[in-house]
């Protein structure tokens, strides 16, 4: 078995939510794999289409941006962890005209890198419905979810989580059969993970 964990913004394959996860389900033979998320959208969408076609993994877990990322993924397992589903919003208000430092090492070296209006237009492209395909005010990741799509998602909502709240536009799309209110802040740590995260997955994939 394989899972595809997807970090949050400014990280880096190498977080050490990634680690504790392989480290955690290796000795089950379920490998866990991490992938850079490349920092613009239109670089990203495509560079996520192909690596998770070329794994094919089990189960796709993301956090914050990349549980956004992981949303656009139809057809696999999705565990979703404080999505940020309106991204230029929260880096219009929060980052505009910064450096931002990567919080872990990249493959590439990269150390940090400036989030301009280039990339929060970038992201609003990717939030914007097309034209006549409105998803009843729901960003544009959370449209078009069918029956069968509820079945593969599972929505986690931190009730500390101060950065970002999309409760009711996932309740809205996916319904609440999968959707939980956890003990966590917008970030993840070690005590989230055991507590909530590693007992959802091995729910999920019957191990």
């Amino acid at each position: 078995m394989k899972i595809i964990y997807l970090h949050g913004f400014s990280s880096a394959g190498s977080t050490g939510t990634a680690t504790e996860m392989r480290n955690h389900f290796y000795p089950l033979g379920i490998s866990v794999v991490s992938p850079d998320i490349p920092i613009m959208p239109r670089d990203a969408v495509p560079f996520l289409q192909d690596f998770i076609a070329k794994e094919q993994p089990d189960l796709i877990i993301g956090t914050s941006m990349g549980a956004m990322y992981a949303e656009l993924q139809k057809g696999y397992r999705r565990i979703l962890v404080n999505p940020s589903f309106q991204m230029s919003r929260t880096l219009t208000f929060n980052h505009l005209g910064k450096n931002v430092d990567f919080q872990n090492p990249r493959q590439d070296g990269a150390t940090h890198f400036k989030v301009d209006k280039e990339m929060i237009a970038q992201f609003k492209e990717l939030e914007t419905a097309p034209k006549g395909n409105k998803a009843d005010g729901a960003p544009h990741v959370l449209y078009g979810i069918t029956p069968e799509e509820k079945k593969l998602v599972w929505g986690l909502f931190g009730d500390k989580d101060r950065l970002v709240n999309f409760q009711k536009e996932f309740q809205k799309c996916y319904g609440k059969e999968h959707f939980k209110v956890i003990d966590a802040e917008h970030r993840l740590n070690s005590n989230v993970l055991k507590k909530e995260i590693i007992p959802l997955i091995h729910q999920i994939l019957g191990v």
